[in-house]
């Protein structure tokens, strides 16, 4: 891949959260950026502010569950920018609860948004990078991938299934498309707002007593695309200093 120090960056999920705070740290480093969202007066605001400030930003409403779309949305980013040099793929959602609760409907949408959202953001960005000679798939998991505790089986099921494409990718991919997995500990974000079971709801609002800012996230991704073209970050890791979580 091209050393290229300014790239295209394409984030899904960008209305919010780590999402946004990637925008706001990418475009500080100068990087062009396409975002999309569901949540189009939240992406409006942040592309207007981010290019208040001197960035370079674009958006378009996305919704990561309809492959079309995604395709739509990375063939947008070429359009616009000649080319897509960084797919982030942050989209995801944590309705948590006890199985036996049996939230069907809230388990079809983890793995729609968490896992094919994911594999529609590489299915649309793949080609793209293949045809361009090169490019960075940073897959946006969760310390869920590494573990699973009581109401999140299903989100960790889905965040171990990011773990396992993204390794796979890396293999299938060496010497072509760099790919890189960002797993967040307890982050400051909307994720908790859509747990509709009270109980689990109310661990949550103790497990996430200790959050790191969603900045801490945005500079993992910095950093992990700042590297020379020789150099593949394949995982990070960033939990609270403070918590064992």
């Amino acid at each position: 891949m091209p050393d290229r120090t300014i790239k295209v960056v394409a984030i899904t999920g960008a209305s919010s959260g780590i999402g946004e705070a990637t925008a706001r740290r990418l475009a500080a480093d100068g990087h062009r950026l396409f975002l999309g969202a569901r949540r189009t007066d939240r992406l409006d605001r942040l592309v207007t502010e981010i290019t208040a400030a001197g960035g370079t930003a674009a958006a378009r409403r996305l919704d990561v569950t309809e492959a079309a779309d995604v395709r739509d949305f990375v063939a947008a980013a070429e359009e616009r920018y000649g080319r897509v040099d960084v797919m982030v793929n942050n989209a995801g959602v944590m309705p948590l609860s006890p199985l036996e609760a049996l939230r069907t409907e809230e388990w079809d949408r983890m793995i729609d948004v968490n896992l094919r959202g994911v594999l529609h953001g590489i299915s649309a960005a793949l080609p793209v990078m293949r045809a361009q000679g090169g490019g960075h798939i940073v897959n946006i998991a969760s310390v869920g991938a590494y573990e699973v505790s009581p109401t999140a089986a299903v989100y960790c099921a889905t965040k171990f299934a990011v773990r396992a494409i993204s390794e796979g990718l890396r293999q299938e991919s060496a010497g072509d498309v760099r790919v890189t997995l960002v797993s967040p500990g307890v982050t400051e974000s909307e994720l908790a707002d859509g747990i509709a079971d009270p109980a689990a709801r109310a661990a949550m609002r103790t497990y996430r007593a200790v959050a790191l800012p969603a900045s801490a996230i945005a500079d993992a991704v910095a950093y992990a695309i700042s590297q020379p073209p020789y150099v593949d970050v394949n995982e990070i890791v960033v939990r609270p200093a403070a918590s064992a979580q």
